[in-house]
């Protein structure tokens, strides 16, 4: 059995509308010294398959397919 932890982060250049409220709102609770707030995507899966290259190209497959947009978002991955 294997857990994957899955992040997914827009790729640089990309506007990040919700980072960007969230930022100004933290500078109006007065956190001043906050550059910048970028917003993403955590994902948890656990799953039969051991520990394995056949698993690393699966959970790459699904991220590509499902989990992230590849023209605006970059992922990256664990298997525990």
């Amino acid at each position: 059995m294997a857990k994957v932890k899955i992040y997914v982060t827009l790729k640089e250049g990309i506007l990040d509308p919700q980072g960007k409220t969230i930022g100004n709102a933290l500078e109006k609770m007065g956190y001043k010294n906050i550059e910048e707030v970028k917003v993403g995507k955590f994902i948890e899966i656990e799953t039969k398959d051991a520990k394995s290259a056949k698993l690393e190209k699966k959970v790459d497959e699904i991220c590509d397919k499902l989990l992230a947009n590849p023209n605006i978002e970059k992922y990256t991955f664990r298997v525990e």
